[in-house]
């Protein structure tokens, strides 16, 4: 036989999972620090407190997001005047 006709034959790879992740998170925390076990547990935010969080950076962007608008406001009305 010609070597075009023999198959060389791939190694099958068997995988054996062990429930674990890709990367072993198990002294990681839902907020991304280790777990010490002499710390307190931290306490979940509330409602309220998201809330005034979430207007806090609200009032950052609104002025920004005005000036955009009336940026963009100008240029269409510019486009629209120009082409008539």
């Amino acid at each position: 036989m010609s070597k075009k006709n023999k198959k060389v034959k791939k190694e099958k790879v068997v995988y054996y999972d062990d429930g674990s992740t890709i990367a072993d998170m198990s002294a990681v925390n839902k907020y991304g620090k280790k777990e010490d076990k002499a710390s307190p547990p931290k306490r979940k935010s509330t409602f309220k407190e998201k809330w005034e969080t979430y207007w806090e950076a609200v009032r950052l962007m609104i002025i920004p997001m005005f000036i955009v608008l009336g940026f963009l406001l100008v240029f269409y009305l510019l486009g629209l005047f120009i082409g008539k």
